[in-house]
């Protein structure tokens, strides 16, 4: 026996506060009988439906790739460009979604999963999620530009401040920057880059929720060990 919005959420439907919400508001029937009850309990072989359509739990997937440049963070392209679902093509048989986006020329960390709760968690801008980029940039920036991302820069919509920027290759590449910061908004370092009145070259994001690359190549996946999956569902607020 589990708890409904437990199974709901496994099933891929959305997450458990979600699920919550449409148990309240009657759109859930469990064999046959709608439930508005929180904290209902099902069996396996209960039959479980919303909107006319029987839920079955899904085996939640986790799956990392790094992304290659020229590569479409979306699940189907219209225009029939190369899209991250082309990578992990045949990996699992469940419906995996990206978590989050990365622009088309950025590369680098990405992970697709089924499990609406932990997407929800990894996503929402009070969880802070920390990511980490390497920034290869034309020319050379400034020692004081550094300070000034740390200490909080104005953009369009709202201040940024970065939690760490250091410059790369031992510190001596002035046009090569390391940067971690928790903002969620959209496009931040390339308008970050503008700001500064810097062309941007490269971006490539080499860490994501404490989650590392490691030797996972350009273009290639994997799928997340049970310590990584454990070390994402553990993530509280900030």
């Amino acid at each position: 026996m589990i708890r409904l919005n437990k199974y709901i959420s496994n099933s891929g439907v959305c997450s458990r506060r979600e699920a919550d919400v449409l148990i309240a508001e009657g759109k859930i029937k469990i064999n046959n009988k709608v439930v508005t009850t929180l904290g209902t309990k099902v069996a396996e072989q209960d039959e479980v439906v919303y909107n006319g359509k029987i839920l079955e739990t899904e085996k939640h997937q986790y799956i990392l790739i790094n992304k290659p440049k020229n590569c479409i963070t979306t699940v189907k392209d219209t225009h029939d460009r190369k899209t991250v679902m082309d990578i992990i093509e045949g990996a699992c048989d469940q419906r995996l979604y990206p978590v989050g986006r990365l622009d088309r020329d950025t590369t680098g960390l990405l992970l697709l999963t089924n499990d609406g709760e932990l997407t929800k968690r990894l996503t929402h801008p009070s969880f802070g999620i920390k990511k980490k980029y390497v920034i290869q940039l034309e020319n050379s920036i400034h020692p004081d530009s550094l300070k000034e991302m740390v200490k909080g820069i104005n953009l369009e919509d709202g201040e940024v401040k970065y939690d760490e920027v250091k410059y790369g290759r031992q510190q001596t590449d002035r046009t090569q920057l390391i940067v971690t910061l928790h903002s969620g908004k959209n496009r931040v370092i390339r308008r970050t880059m503008e700001y500064f009145q810097k062309t941007l070259l490269h971006l490539d994001r080499i860490e994501f929720a404490g989650i590392k690359k490691n030797d996972l190549q350009r273009g290639q996946w994997r799928f997340l060990d049970a310590k990584e999956i454990g070390f994402l569902k553990m993530t509280k607020s900030r």
